[in-house]
């Protein structure tokens, strides 16, 4: 878990150094994202300062794992966000990085 107040920088730290090696080892062959955007720095509840191009970067980088080991199979399911500034643009951000 990333500490409250966290962002940009950490969001990808993690996510580069933890989450995505250790998804290429796994080799899936179905990349499915629950795509939540309750981390953006606009939400009320989840105390994370992530924006929009954060998210669509996540994208692009778990589709390259789907287009690795998965033949690019993805599935994406909007999950949640609470406000609706954010959840707008952050879910355009998301579509448009799997539209790439």
């Amino acid at each position: 878990p990333l500490p409250s107040g966290a962002g940009s920088a950490q969001f990808r730290a993690a996510m580069s150094e933890i989450v995505l090696p250790r998804l290429a080892l796994f080799r899936p062959q179905l990349m499915m994202i629950s795509a939540g955007f309750d981390a953006h720095r606009l939400d009320p509840l989840a105390s994370l300062n992530f924006d929009a191009e954060d998210f669509a970067w996540a994208t692009r980088e778990l589709v390259a794992v789907a287009n690795a080991h998965a033949q690019g199979r993805v599935v994406s399911s909007l999950e949640g966000g609470y406000s609706l500034m954010a959840l707008r643009e952050s879910a355009a951000a998301h579509v448009a990085a799997l539209m790439e």
